[in-house]
């Protein structure tokens, strides 16, 4: 059994987040049930969906004012780090260290998705973002500064725009 499974605890109501977080707790499990000789490219295909899970939540981020320095941002960029050295260290004969990963990593996801990418998603909701076109339906409800904080926080303020809609 795998040590992450998707359950509705992971859900977050914006569908293409939670596509991509299914697709990332199956390939995870895929990894945890891989045989020695396919654990490194099962890994890799873990890490290049990762990559591109990633990199699309941060395009998110940065089309509706969160930093590119944010907290969220940065773990993104330090689990990759991690897990491309772990891909290194397996390919070195050293397999252990990426099943000591992968069991690690679900546990990370787990407290990400519920905390960072919710935050995210609410966000995302109440500006009205369409992650397909990239457009908003309620931008003025976008805060007015740059989000720069963890799990998004930021001053509270939105644009001037709601306050005349208010």
């Amino acid at each position: 059994m795998a040590a992450l499974e998707w359950s509705e605890a992971l859900a977050l109501e914006l569908p293409a987040m939670d596509e991509v977080h299914q697709e990332f707790v199956l390939l995870l499990a895929e990894v945890e049930a891989a045989p020695d000789a396919q654990l490194c490219m099962r890994w890799d295909e873990l890490i290049a969906h990762t990559q591109m899970h990633f990199d699309q939540e941060d395009r998110w981020m940065q089309s509706t004012r969160f930093s590119s320095s944010n907290c969220h941002s940065l773990q993104h960029k330090v689990v990759l780090q991690v897990m491309r050295e772990g891909a290194q260290q397996a390919a070195a004969g050293d397999l252990a260290v990426v099943r000591r990963m992968a069991g690690e990593l679900g546990a990370w996801f787990t407290h990400h998705a519920q905390t960072m990418d919710a935050a995210l998603a609410l966000h995302l909701r109440s500006a009205g973002f369409d992650p397909a076109t990239g457009t908003m339906s309620h931008p003025e409800s976008l805060p007015v500064q740059v989000i720069t904080g963890c799990g998004g926080a930021c001053d509270g303020s939105v644009h001037p725009s709601a306050a005349v809609a208010a």
